[in-house]
């Protein structure tokens, strides 16, 4: 009983002294069905500096991106999970993305662009951008191994979460999460 108080007490006073920290404690707890391979690091994880480009080739970091919650998707298109999941990915940014959020995809190797372009024609995906890594050297430098792999961005540029493999991102459990990360959850 005394150890429970004390994580009640504890997470409180966190809570208190860090609101975005007790948010991400919460959505982690909340993790069902596939959101349960979606893994929370006890403290935020620099993320790469490599650069990447624009489908155009222009030079883009994820520093551009500071200010707002990220939802970093590494995909490719021969990947056939990354293909089932890129249609749910569309929908968050149909619903979360504006100043605080953006689900951000990066097609990391050799992912030509008539390729690129054709895969998210197929899929019925127009708005998510259609950013290259094509050395991976993003990829490499945050650790990406296999594909898809998802990463959650703080406003800082951290990494706080990551999942391996593809999810269902249009699940009402996956929607409460990102809902509780971004401090949009009426029940708290």
């Amino acid at each position: 009983m005394k150890k429970t108080l004390a994580a009640i007490l504890y997470t409180g006073l966190v809570a208190l002294a860090n609101p975005a920290l007790a948010d991400l404690a919460k959505a982690e707890a909340m993790r069902d069905g596939d959101m349960k391979k979606l893994t929370f690091h006890s403290e935020a994880q620099p993320a790469g500096t490599a650069e990447f480009t624009t489908f155009d080739g222009d030079p883009m970091s994820l520093e551009q991106y500071k200010g707002k919650w990220v939802l970093l998707n590494f995909w490719a298109t021969w990947c056939a999970p990354c293909r089932k999941e890129m249609p749910m990915l569309s929908d968050l940014q149909r619903e979360f993305g504006g100043e605080d959020f953006e689900v951000v995809t990066l097609a990391t190797g050799r992912n030509p662009p008539p390729a690129m372009k054709s895969f998210f024609d197929e899929i019925g995906v127009d708005n998510l951008p259609l950013h290259r890594d094509p050395g991976s050297a993003l990829a490499r430098e945050m650790g990406v191994l296999g594909l898809p792999i998802t990463v959650i961005l703080n406003p800082d540029g951290d990494e706080v979460a990551r999942m391996r493999g593809d999810a269902n991102w249009a699940s009402d459990n996956a929607k409460a999460i990102l809902r509780t990360i971004l401090g949009q959850d009426s029940a708290g």
